[in-house]
């Protein structure tokens, strides 16, 4: 099942106003980046990745020429690449929305995109908003259980098993 992580403007990204803003970015292989990498790159406008891509490909592309590679060695080289684009494309698209001052809000899992925005927003309307560190935080619960905590589960210590402690120290807090 696709993930998504879900990303608003700062400030103002928790705003109630700014929810059409909200970008959601899916998570995994972007077929469409593999294929036509520098016109997805200009599409969702990753300006700056897309000038990285072109500078590497022609400095990938001029060394493999210049040291001798024949054209189909150079077409596999350009066709790993290509994959590689459409691999890292989620990526490089967070990377620009965290250069751009975005703050990513959450993490989704649904089947598609709309159903993540029903499930993201679900769970926001749900929520106590509240500010934590410059920034909107989702409210996913407690803390888990501690062993110190009074009345959590794990309040008290394991049971001792019957023949002692297993392993190297026979006793607690016995000399090795």
């Amino acid at each position: 099942m696709p993930v998504y992580t879900v990303h608003a403007p700062f400030p103002g990204g928790a705003d109630l106003r700014a929810t059409d803003k909200f970008v959601f970015v899916r998570d995994g292989f972007h077929f469409w980046a593999m294929i036509l990498g520098p016109f997805w790159l200009a599409w969702n406008r990753l300006w700056l990745a897309l000038i990285g891509w072109i500078v590497f490909l022609a400095a990938f592309d001029g060394g493999l020429h210049s040291l001798g590679v024949g054209r189909r060695s150079i077409f596999l080289a350009n066709c790993i690449v290509a994959l590689l684009m459409g691999i890292e494309a989620s990526s490089l698209r967070r990377w620009t929305l965290s250069r751009g001052k975005w703050r990513q809000l959450d993490v989704v899992v649904a089947d598609d995109e709309d159903t993540a925005e029903r499930r993201f927003f679900e769970r926001w309307s749900k929520s106590q908003r509240g500010i934590v560190n410059d920034q909107w935080a989702v409210d996913r619960g407690g803390p888990p259980p501690t062993r110190n905590v009074p009345g959590q589960p794990f309040s008290n210590p394991p049971p001792i098993p019957a023949g002692g402690i297993i392993g190297l120290f026979p006793e607690p807090g016995g000399s090795r």
